[in-house]
């Protein structure tokens, strides 16, 4: 999962991968799901009335037809005749791993959030008034001279329990702490809907443990410079922290941390819905993974009253078990140690702040300097206390108007969606009637929550940063385990308005749009509906067929795990799926030599991008109701639909964030998502006279026919 730089809450929800967050995000369109990463956009102005941050629109009827660069053959590179003027002339910004069309939203949001939060006044928190507590959130963070006049005085305490752990089970028990506050565990629990039984709140456990995310960055070799330049990280925090033997502790850390990868499943194989479904008793742990206190660890986490957790990577929990058994006790110290300093270092004075930037964002990512200080304070803000600014948001930014357009743009994509069903060759009819079924079932959440969160619970005490992020982690650790066993409530977002995202929760059967998404080059109500279609009825597309891509199609209409398949029709959709996870795994990145995309673990999203955009095409032609498409400046309906689709994945990447994202992330890179799925959609071959000898060229009977 993502990193972001700050905030415990987020911290703590690192070792946790989906579905275990109670409000369970599911199949995002964009890998900044797990983050609140916004940005300032410097373009972007005030409203008329001073209040506001307008978004910006782009060219007369939806497409910056400035940054296309036509002299490119759509067939030999279609990114490149969308956006290849933006890309030649926009520079990636100096605070920043990569850029795009998501960035340039999330630096409007970002920009509107800061305006709010700074607009509040400084009140006691202890009034218990939202805006008091956000104020203060913001402002503790801001304020560098106090964090710095503290120093690492928050840390002591944290740091004197782990040194007086006499015994691994003391070990277990901090761990089982770690989900509420600082600190980090072989295993990660979250609470979230039961996949089996959707009405119903249950506790998951998965694999943990790993500093540098991913397995493959502990053993594959062309990552020893990231495990070199790790280790001394490590014995960098370490010091600061005032740790006895630094570089030891460091080496063998890394050491403890490989043995822990050799036991972790592979991305692919941790999204396998058939494979993490695995209830188990704390009996039955305890019998079937020795050599780990699970008495001890669920009574410190607080959910000893869970009957039994559904284990994700069960196979692997046995291996974890043995190797905390085998550790050394100060090496495990020095592990957690390790792990609580480096989530707290953004908390921390500058040399700890400025240790953890060169790491994790400079090194590993690529960004040449450190985000502004209100830009780190803003997420601060937003992770404590996101809902309570979503709701001084939408009244600014949401338009009853833009809902209105969304539910008639929904209700013409879901519609194209069942005509797509109904005519499908490959699928049979038992299956179909399932799948129409489950289309039925859809759920629509568009803008923000009926009902928003109440923070009245949630302590926030002036000029305590650090405390106010433990409390921050404890409060929302506190409200998902006292929900295990008890009902789902369907209402529930797991996402702010503010965030530039849309999601698929497989468990709710249910798509959602948050408002800020809701803008160009996404969604923009005086743009040509072809360029919408093609854009925001896209990720629509997208969405809605996450309810049926090679791990959405496991679940039904209510949202419950079980196979509704019958063997023809899923051996024919596993063919098709294999033949789409061929064709990314062929892109290369000569900047990163053997890099590639791997298309078993982005399999849904690439599913998912290649049925959006079809049944959009599909959605956009019945708008037309029978009329030809108006042609504009010579583009014709197709053509603008495509392009539409092309230009909301505008991406550039730093070497090193391309990396990270093809080791850790979900996604396929944006500039490939802009054309890939095309080259399966005989429309767009039409539409700009792509023919054999264009390097984009699938041959027909090649192309890969899902939905």
């Amino acid at each position: 999962m993502k990193r972001t730089l700050l905030a415990v809450a987020t911290a703590m929800a690192l070792t946790v991968a989906a579905p275990l967050a109670a409000r369970d995000r599911g199949d995002c369109l964009d890998d900044a799901c797990n983050t609140q990463a916004l940005y300032e956009n410097e373009a972007a102005g005030a409203g008329t009335a001073g209040d506001v941050i307008e978004a910006k629109r782009l060219g007369r009827w939806g497409i910056d037809t400035d940054g296309m660069d036509t002299s490119v053959k759509p067939g030999a590179d279609f990114f490149g005749y969308v956006n290849g003027n933006w890309a030649k002339n926009t520079p990636i910004p100096a605070d920043r791993s990569s850029y795009g069309g998501f960035a340039v939203l999330r630096d409007l949001s970002e920009a509107r959030v800061r305006k709010l939060v700074e607009s509040y006044p400084a009140a006691d928190p202890a009034s218990g008034d939202d805006q008091a507590k956000v104020a203060a959130l913001y402002r503790g963070f801001m304020d560098e001279a106090a964090i710095e006049s503290i120093g690492t005085k928050p840390l002591k305490p944290r740091l004197d329990a782990i040194r007086a752990a006499k015994d691994k089970a003391a070990i277990a028990e901090l761990m089982g702490r770690a989900n509420s506050g600082f600190g980090r565990s072989f295993f990660a629990a979250g609470v979230s809907d039961d996949q089996r039984d959707p009405d119903r709140y249950t506790l998951y456990l998965s694999q943990s443990g790993l500093g540098l995310g991913d397995r493959q960055m502990y053993l594959d070799e062309k990552f020893a410079p990231q495990r070199e330049r790790y280790q001394a990280y490590i014995a960098q925090m370490l010091g600061l922290a005032g740790w006895g033997k630094p570089a030891e502790r460091a080496a063998e850390i890394l050491a403890l941390e490989t043995k822990i990868a050799e036991a972790h499943w592979t991305r692919a194989e941790s999204r396998d819905r058939d494979k993490t479904y695995n209830p188990a008793t704390l009996a039955e742990l305890e019998k079937n993974a020795p050599g780990f206190p699970w008495k001890t660890y669920f009574k410190a986490a607080g959910v000893d009253h869970a009957e039994r957790a559904v284990l994700r990577q069960n196979t692997a929990f046995p291996k974890l078990a043995s190797i905390f058994a085998g550790a050394d006790l100060d090496t495990l110290k020095a592990w957690q140690a390790f792990h609580t300093v480096d989530q707290a270092a953004p908390l921390l004075p500058k040399a700890f702040v400025d240790a953890e930037f060169e790491f994790r964002s400079k090194f590993l990512s690529g960004q040449p300097e450190q985000r502004e200080r209100w830009k780190r304070g803003v997420a601060f803000a937003e992770n404590a206390m996101g809902e309570a600014i979503g709701r001084d948001y939408v009244q600014l930014y949401f338009p009853a108007d833009s809902k209105a357009k969304m539910d008639a743009l929904v209700a013409n994509v879901k519609e194209a969606m069942r005509a797509r069903l109904n005519g499908l060759e490959w699928m049979g009819p038992e299956t179909r009637k399932e799948a129409l079924a489950k289309l039925d079932g859809f759920g629509l959440k568009i803008g923000y929550p009926e009902k928003w969160r109440d923070y009245s619970g949630l302590n926030v005490v002036a000029g305590d940063v650090f405390g106010n992020a433990e409390r921050a982690a404890q409060f929302e650790w506190d409200y998902d385990r006292a929900r295990i066993g008890k009902n789902v409530d369907k209402g529930e977002w797991g996402m702010t308005p503010q965030t530039v995202n849309a999601y698929y929760s497989s468990v709710k059967n249910e798509i959602v749009f948050p408002a800020a998404i809701l803008q160009p080059p996404f969604f923009d109500p005086q743009a040509d509906p072809a360029v919408n279609y093609g854009a925001i009825g896209g990720v629509i597309g997208h969405e809605i067929i996450h309810g049926f891509d090679d791990q959405g199609r496991k679940s039904d209409g209510a949202g419950v795990l079980r196979d509704w398949w019958t063997k023809d029709d899923a051996t024919k959709f596993e063919a098709q799926a294999a033949k789409l996870g061929a064709q990314y795994e062929a892109y290369e990145f000569p900047q990163l030599p053997g890099m590639r995309i791997n298309g078993k673990v982005a399999m849904g999203e690439n599913i998912g991008d290649l049925g959006g955009v079809t049944i959009a095409l599909e959605a956009y032609r019945r708008s037309l109701d029978g009329k030809p498409a108006p042609v504009l400046d010579g583009f014709t309906g197709d053509q603008r639909l495509f392009m539409g689709w092309a230009q909301v994945w505008r991406t550039l990447w730093r070497d090193d964030a391309l990396r990270q994202q093809l080791v850790n992330g979900t996604h396929s890179p944006g500039q490939i998502r802009a054309f890939a799925p095309l080259r399966n959609v005989d429309a767009w071959y039409d539409a700009f006279g792509i023919t054999k000898g264009d390097p984009l060229w699938v041959a027909p009977e090649d192309r890969v026919r899902i939905w």
